[in-house]
């Protein structure tokens, strides 16, 4: 398997699996060819990439794809440099299960609120499952939908230290861009001087990680 595989996943739904998933998945297609499979019943990802203006394409080919996903992504990754998995906000199908043990990299986005995070804990547990077959498995917490002006509160920041999985440095913010490339079946790539800060920090994540 020739791929970078990235799964991103969280048993809580609400975060913003799919809006990371498919911003992330086009700051990667800056440095390779991208594949994203939109694992989630939902199918928020491929209806995202069916709103795009026909002049103006998605970035990167998106696909749904249920069951059999490990042997699909094992077979897809050899023609991509990167495969995006958006998961299904559920432990219960075993979907996410088999992403993670296809993947390099494991991004669990969460909310800025120790609440948040501590509802998202039984997601630990899977990871170390899937690490029993994948082992070079790498999870990232990613704090999701930062306020611009407010810092992380004491309280969450003690909340990430119980978790032993390692948080990413600049995390997301809140921002109108994300929204705004989201009804334009767009990413924040792909609409100018409005998206670029939000372009940014999802370069820095990418960087961060790779």
């Amino acid at each position: 398997m020739s791929a970078h595989v990235f799964a991103i996943a969280n048993q809580k739904g609400g975060t913003g699996k799919t809006t990371l998933s498919m911003n992330f998945a086009a700051g990667l297609s800056k440095r390779g060819r991208v594949l994203l499979i939109d694992a989630d019943p939902q199918g928020s990802a491929v209806q995202w990439s069916n709103m795009a203006p026909e002049d103006k394409p998605f970035p990167v080919s998106v696909i749904a794809i249920g069951g059999h996903l490990a042997r699909e992504v094992t077979r897809f990754a050899e023609d991509y440099d990167f495969v995006v998995i958006d998961c299904p906000p559920t432990l219960e199908t075993g979907v996410m299960q088999q992403a993670m043990q296809v993947s390099n990299s494991v991004l669990i986005p969460v909310l800025p609120s120790p609440v948040d995070l501590w509802a998202s804990i039984r997601i630990i547990e899977a990871i170390e499952q899937a690490k029993i077959k994948n082992r070079a498995l790498k999870p990232y917490i990613v704090v999701n939908q930062l306020e611009p002006r407010s810092a992380l509160s004491k309280a969450m920041k003690e909340a990430l230290d119980e978790f032993d999985i390692p948080s990413l440095k600049g995390g997301v913010r809140r921002r109108a861009a994300y929204r705004n490339a989201a009804m334009d079946g767009l990413s924040v790539f792909c609409i100018g001087k409005r998206g670029e800060s939000a372009s940014n920090e999802i370069n820095e994540m990418i960087e961060e990680i790779l």
